[in-house]
């Protein structure tokens, strides 16, 4: 599957929701966050509906792109409601050290690089 396939509608799409998000009284950050973690849900969702339909679908790294992005609390609640990648253990096993690298990422930046 190329690159264009899947990620680029995905760009694209967090570019045109974060457009409109970034018009509210909202920090750009918390606009982006919005954004990707809606767009995150909405590639899950698809893939499961390919999924059940046995048509082709999006790659897990097209998904674990998405998480890294930013989305993963959007990917978490997909996978809960859709019902979603919650098996394959390997597919776990990268989403959970995706996860886990921001939150140390998130630590480190509060902790040492904010601004006073």
């Amino acid at each position: 599957m190329s690159f264009k396939r899947h990620v680029w509608p995905a760009l694209i799409l967090t570019t045109l929701i974060f457009a409109g998000f970034a018009t509210l009284p909202i920090p750009l950050w918390l606009a982006y966050l919005g954004a990707i973690n809606l767009v995150t849900l909405g590639f899950y969702g698809w893939d499961k509906w390919r999924a059940i339909k046995q048509k082709s679908r999006t790659p897990e790294w097209s998904l674990h792109l998405l998480a890294l992005l930013g989305g993963s609390p959007g990917a978490w609640v997909a996978q809960q409601f859709f019902r979603h990648k919650t098996i394959k253990r390997s597919f776990r096993i990268v989403f959970w050290t995706i996860v886990a690298l921001q939150i140390i990422t998130w630590i480190l930046w509060w902790r040492y690089l904010r601004s006073p």
